[in-house]
């Protein structure tokens, strides 16, 4: 689903896929913000759309979501349904055969994208979305929300790609950032900048 903008010119974000991690981190800080951001998301009637399963911080944002008996919507390969981590009770649970399928449903059904802290799967799937933006497959927005600074090294080593002429300025600018559960959903409904191509 592409998502759309009003006369105002302010994106309306109606399903937002969250990636984070399948573990809940060492600091509880990570556990309150993926409990804030699911609040946040309740509060403006936003559909949840991830992983499916029900540990770490996704487990945190599921539990949010059945208890404000909000929409939400699981996607989880077979091989990992079969291990019994997938959450029972979501409005939609949709099973794919391959990660990749996963990944490719996530961006098909999600108007947004927010990327909380999280390991290898969190940073494969937000690249993706990034990929593919920047070579004009969708138009739609990522955020991450920087739990406390989580991915300051991260956005560094963005800024290293840009000096050494392997990205765009503009495209790393396009990636919303903020400590704030809030903050970063109505920086989602920002238009994305226009950028002429990848490559220099």
């Amino acid at each position: 689903m592409l998502a759309i903008t009003n006369p105002k010119n302010i994106i309306m974000i109606q399903r937002i896929a969250v990636f984070c991690g399948s573990n809940t981190g060492a600091s509880p800080k990570y556990s309150y913000a993926a409990s804030k951001l699911a609040k946040s998301m309740i509060k403006k009637n936003i559909e949840l759309i991830y992983g499916g399963a029900t540990v770490g911080l996704m487990k945190i944002l599921a539990d949010e979501y059945l208890s404000a008996d909000m929409n939400i919507t699981g996607i989880m390969p077979k091989f990992l349904k079969d291990k019994q981590i997938y959450q029972n009770g979501l409005t939609r649970n949709i099973q794919v055969n391959t990660m990749a399928e996963r990944k490719q449903k996530l961006e098909e059904l999600s108007d947004a994208f927010i990327a909380m802290p999280g390991g290898f799967g969190t940073l494969d799937e937000s690249f993706q979305i990034l990929t593919n933006g920047q070579l004009g497959m969708h138009q739609k927005p990522l955020g991450l929300l920087n739990v406390d600074g989580y991915f300051n090294d991260l956005l560094s080593f963005m800024d290293k790609m840009v000096e050494e002429k392997f990205l765009k300025s503009e495209y790393k600018n396009s990636i919303h950032v903020s400590t704030d559960p809030e903050k970063l959903l109505k920086l989602l409904e920002t238009p994305l900048p226009q950028v002429n191509g990848k490559w220099f």
